[in-house]
């Protein structure tokens, strides 16, 4: 009897039993059902389900995380080194030194985000008596991507139990929650833990336990371009890092949010298989590049004065935003969100036009930390209830009023309903 034949027998003899949700899902997650529909009826065949979708997503994510990886112990030895002349990828980016740090480093935030997150999942299964959902297969590995490199294992797992309850569970579980569970748990990190979160030292691994320069007495620095920004030291961000380096991702940041290179094309790749709306996409682009060219106008227009705090982030050219930080990643795994997004095509426009607004809004008016995309979709997440609220209205509203003034002739009766058919969402 095969190992398949005999898990099945299990599953059926423990059905209905207090563990059967734990069970049942590992036996779906290493094998296919038995159980097939009958031949001889009308079926309607879907490629799509949740855990495709699911693992759609996670495939566009797999090159930030290897890139994430290699970029971690890039940073590092650069910081200690100095960053190579004549940078070459393969010799000085592409090496095994790198590779091991992220495996030291950004591995194990990996599996302690998974390991916790669907320990939750199985206990809420078991306790409320329904199947274990994928829902947490994506937010396990946007988690680890969008931390620090040197989050204590201890925190990110207390981070995890929250986000997962309050974040999802109590709202239902999987499809039901307000709030994009990735974000909760930054979210909760960023307030209940803010040194380890923001500053010079959390951004490069060794920055935080005083790991000095090669020759030097000096501590690591892991500043950030935002970083230099904020602080109005616009020479000490381009002497270290080039537009390239800001484009391809070899710069300090959150460990998967540097390379808007893969970003882009893991954008792509959502958008081709049909899993993220390019309506959110394209509005959130277009929202941060219309509060940079308001920033730009300002300084331009001489309204700020250069000793101003904010002055380093309103000159930063207006579309470089999407460059850096975690603007980019944001706008396309975050606020593509299908739950806690926006339902209504108009309404996607308009909740991914003020995530990309306010986000280089609050990137720029929040100098003590420079980046507030994370913020922004939490606070379009909220209102995305009510924009898709006041679109149906409104598209109510319209239909009501070309039904009252519509005249419907006997012979027209026909054409004139297909007219006055209701107009998509």
């Amino acid at each position: 009897m095969s190992i398949k034949s005999k898990m099945h027998e299990l599953k059926m003899k423990y059905q209905g039993k207090k563990m059967a949700p734990a069970f049942n899902a590992f036996h779906t997650f290493l094998f296919s059902p038995n159980e097939t529909t009958h031949a001889g009826g009308t079926h309607v065949k879907g490629a799509d389900d949740l855990k495709r979708t699911m693992n759609t997503v996670i495939m566009a994510l797999i090159p930030v995380l290897i890139f994430s990886m290699f970029n971690a112990g890039y940073q590092h030895y650069s910081a200690i080194n100095g960053f190579p002349e004549n940078f070459s990828v393969m010799e000085h980016f592409l090496t095994w030194d790198n590779f091991w740090i992220g495996i030291v480093k950004v591995l194990p935030l990996v599996v302690v985000s998974y390991g916790v997150g669907l320990l939750v999942e199985f206990i809420f299964a078991v306790i409320k008596g329904h199947e274990v959902e994928e829902g947490y297969l994506v937010t396990g590995m946007l988690v680890p991507l969008i931390m620090p490199i040197d989050t204590p294992l201890w925190m990110l797992s207390v981070a995890v139990v929250f986000g997962v309850v309050i974040g999802k569970e109590v709202f239902g579980g999987t499809g039901m929650n307000i709030l994009n569970p990735a974000l909760t748990i930054r979210a909760f990190l960023f307030f209940a833990y803010p040194t380890w979160m923001s500053g010079d030292k959390v951004w490069v691994h060794g920055a935080k336990d005083g790991v000095t320069q090669a020759g030097s007495v000096d501590a690591i620095s892991g500043e950030t371009i935002l970083g230099y920004l904020a602080q109005g030291n616009e020479a000490a961000y381009q002497a270290k890092y080039s537009l390239s380096d800001m484009f391809f991702g070899f710069i300090p940041g959150s460990v998967g949010e540097t390379s808007t290179f893969l970003i882009l094309l893991g954008g792509l790749f959502l958008i081709f298989t049909k899993i993220a709306s390019w309506r959110i996409m394209v509005s959130a682009v277009i929202g941060s590049l219309a509060m940079g060219l308001i920033f730009n106008g300002i300084v331009d227009a001489g309204w700020i004065a250069e000793y101003s705090k904010f002055y380093g982030l309103m000159q930063f050219d207006f579309w470089k935003h999407l460059l850096v930080g975690g603007l980019a990643f944001g706008i396309v795994y975050m606020a593509t969100d299908p739950v806690t997004g926006s339902q209504t095509n108009r309404g996607k426009w308009i909740y991914g036009f003020f995530i990309g607004f306010m986000s280089v809004m609050i990137r720029v008016f929040n100098p003590g930390y420079p980046e507030g995309v994370f913020l922004a979709i939490l606070l379009m997440n909220v209102f995305a209830p009510t924009i898709d609220h006041y679109v149906i209205r409104g598209n109510v509203k319209r239909r009501m009023k070309r039904l009252k003034n519509a005249v419907v002739l006997p012979k027209d009766s026909d054409s004139a309903a297909k007219e006055l058919k209701a107009e998509t969402v």
